[in-house]
């Protein structure tokens, strides 16, 4: 079968397709196996994931994370030089989790814990306490272009945290994040090594896993390249009746020219999610209900979501002279979802007894974004500097219709099998939603890192004007019902100071831009338009490089604006606040030969002020853990070539569910533990991988809230067992 057959496949086969054309590839420069097996060997990504001057950063001690990423429009950076707390986890480190998406990728971040989208599915991923949508996950540097509920974890060669404010680094994100954080993930390309690689696994819920990754380089000194990935999911979760299926094909190429470089991706995924659990509501005055079994589901059988997403970019970069690089990036995504959701279970008793309602909505996004930069690196006498211009832009039309029915009774512990509720209230027609919104950023950004005392002191300087404006159309009459144009200077100043070539110190205070906020119907000054307010974040930190093992530590306070409405007066305002402050520890790399450790912790100290009439200044934040802690060990055991066994820890502290402080989830701690066993069958490497996760089988909430001022429950997955077989050719 020729790669051009698998185009006329029906969708529903894409995976088996895509498997059979790819197999077909020539392995250009791929060396026959001999009648020996082969040492043990792990293969070596040397390729670009964006097609850079700079490469990819080299993978740190043990595999696990890198020496180093991107730090926005400042480029890819090495972690002692940067100004910031980040981390970037490999391809090798995603694929030894088996992780199925971003935020099982992130299960092992002690900054990170992933909650869920208000009313929906959608991973959501909190930083320093603060919420990043998925919405605003950047890929390759540029927002809003992946899927928005799921990303499926195959597609990537790298999951990149950044920690704090960024709207001067990334410019404003479409859903408002980029307060605590920001992820950016970077696509595979191919390495210098043919690859071709087949897994096929099993997971609790008899969910069956099939998927092939295959690269190759062609032509005069390899230059130009190809990697293809196929992906398919399907079956059952450990969660009763819960069904999740997952297809996915993505194809990355580049061109290592001279003076140039050029890559592009282009991906489909279809995620469908059915029976799913709802997120729960506690009634105000009612005590949190212990954890039911953690694989108990009190959803209804007619609940699913569907996501089918098509998405592309195409990225350049020129050597305009020696020192001198300019760059230029486009992205697309045309993604349709077809929600029929069972809507948060909102309790109202201690009891358990609450109710719940359909939900049905549809959407289209329609995303355009690019960015256009240039870098230059110079010497004044003994200053350097390195100066960057960049300007991005993103456009979405997003298409929305709803409609609702009345709630009808259940229960948390026996809930009822509920027939098909009737929709009585409609926002739009559900088979043709209309444009509700329009959102456009465009900014400006200049930068400049300053080198002094033979780069041992870096000071980077820079400011981006940020425009936003949004459009929004009433779900009935389609008509204009709100217009928002505004502008805004985010500035950052931040300094390195390598005490040593093992020591950095660093501090910075750089901000995060959202778009203003629009009074409510209830407050007398109904539809005011308010201006893009700024939240403010102060940082400083020290990083250590022992050469195997490395240890970061950060210091940081940020305040963020709120919307008020006063109880006097009725009038709305920007005038409460949020002040998250913090202390952050992590360590990674080889403790000792075979022994890998990835962890930390994070103190935080999440607080209200200024709240309406004041009723709860100095409360905790809802859904913020005082503190929270991971701790992940890897061993190569001794005497048994080829095997290695892991465990992690997590701790996450007890989270407020309202913003009165009056309920709140109880602290929880989770073990997980895997294994895997790589060895040699007729010359191919085969590896064996076996996860448990949440080993005790524990019942916990595992988060309250995730979308601001909401304190919704979500219930902790079961005991989760995965066995995942990869060879290659």
């Amino acid at each position: 079968m020729y790669p051009f057959a698998a185009a006329a496949c029906r969708p529903k086969r894409l995976t088996l397709c895509v498997l059979s054309a790819l197999s077909s590839l020539p392995a250009h420069a791929q060396t026959a196996a001999g009648a020996d097996a082969p040492a043990l060997q792990t293969v070596v990504v040397n390729a670009s994931a964006d097609a850079s001057a700079a490469d990819l950063s080299k993978a740190y001690a043990g595999g696990q994370v890198a020496r180093g990423g991107r730090v926005g429009l400042l480029g890819t950076v090495d972690n002692m030089d940067t100004p910031f707390n980040s981390t970037s986890y490999t391809q090798q480190f995603i694929q030894d989790q088996q992780a199925h998406s971003v935020a099982d990728v992130l299960q092992a971040d002690p900054g990170v814990r992933v909650a869920r989208g208000f009313g929906n599915y959608q991973e959501l991923y909190v930083i320093r306490g603060f919420p990043v949508n998925s919405d605003d996950l950047a890929y390759n540097g540029l927002n809003g272009v992946l899927p928005r509920q799921y990303i499926a974890a195959e597609l990537l060669e790298r999951v990149e945290v950044f920690r704090g404010a960024n709207t001067f680094l990334n410019g404003a994100t479409p859903a408002g994040g980029g307060i605590g954080g920001a992820i950016n993930l970077l696509p595979k390309r191919a390495p210098n090594a043919p690859l071709t690689e087949v897994s096929a696994g099993l997971q609790t819920g008899k969910q069956t896993y099939l998927a092939t990754d295959i690269a190759r380089r062609f032509g005069d000194e390899q230059r130009f390249g190809v990697r293809l990935n196929a992906v398919q999911r399907k079956g059952g979760t450990g969660i009763d009746q819960e069904d999740r299926d997952l297809q996915l094909g993505a194809i990355g190429v580049d061109y290592r020219g001279r003076g140039f470089r050029l890559s592009a991706d282009l991906g489909w995924q279809d995620s469908q999610f059915h029976h799913a659990r709802p997120s729960v509501n506690v009634a105000a005055g009612q005590a949190v209900p212990a954890a039911p079994d953690g694989s108990a589901n009190f959803g209804q059988p007619w609940d699913y979501s569907s996501e089918r997403d098509v998405f592309g970019t195409v990225r350049g970069e020129w050597d305009i002279a020696p020192d001198v690089l300019a760059w230029a990036a486009l992205g697309a995504r045309r993604g349709n979802e077809a929600n029929r959701l069972a809507s948060t279970l909102n309790l109202a008793t201690t009891a358990g007894s609450g109710t719940i309602r359909r939900f049905d909505n549809n959407r289209e996004d329609h995303i355009h974004t690019g960015e256009l930069g240039v870098r230059a690196a110079l010497r004044t006498g003994p200053v350097t500097h390195k100066l960057v211009l960049s300007t991005t832009g993103f456009d979405l039309d997003s298409r929305n219709a709803y409609a609702t029915s009345a709630y009808q009774a259940t229960s948390l512990l026996n809930p009822a099998v509920l027939a098909l509720p009737t929709l009585t209230t409609f926002g739009s027609t559900l088979s043709d939603p209309h444009t509700t919104n329009k959102t456009t950023l465009v900014s400006e950004a200049v930068a400049d890192t300053v080198g002094l005392l033979d780069d041992s002191v870096l000071l980077t300087v820079g400011v981006r004007r940020q425009n936003i404006r949004q459009i929004g159309y009433a779900y009935t009459t389609y008509k204009q019902s709100a217009y928002y144009k505004q502008g805004a200077n985010t500035p950052m100043a931040a300094l390195v100071y390598k005490l040593t070539a093992q020591v950095s110190l660093y501090a910075n205070y750089i901000e995060s831009l959202q778009q203003g906020a629009v009074a409510g119907s209830t407050a007398v000054n109904i539809g005011q338009i308010f201006a893009p307010y700024t939240s403010r974040q102060k940082e400083a930190g020290l990083k250590y490089d022992a050469g195997r093992i490395g240890f970061n530590a950060a210091l940081f306070t940020t305040s963020q604006p709120q919307g008020i409405l006063n109880p006097t007066t009725k009038v709305f305002g920007i005038d409460g606040q949020q002040r998250n402050r913090g202390v952050e520890f992590s360590a990674y790399g080889e403790a000792a030969r075979g022994l890998r450790v990835l962890g930390g912790l994070t103190l935080l100290d999440a607080t209200q002020q200024h709240t309406a009439g004041g009723l709860t200044d100095g409360k905790d934040v809802i859904g913020v853990p005082k503190s929270q802690a991971n701790i992940g060990l890897d061993w190569d055991v001794p005497g048994a070539r080829g095997l290695s066994v892991s465990a992690r820890a997590l701790h996450t502290a007890s989270q407020n569910a309202n913003a009165a402080n009056t309920q709140a989830i109880p602290s929880w701690n989770r073990f997980d533990a895997s294994a895997r066993y790589q060895f040699h069958v007729d010359g191919h490497s085969v590896t064996v991988r076996a996860r448990v996760d949440n080993l005790t089988d524990k019942n916990y909430w595992a988060s309250a809230g995730g979308s601001q001022g909401s304190g919704y429950l979500v219930l902790g997955a079961p005991r989760t067992v995965a066995v995942t077989a990869s060879t290659e050719f």
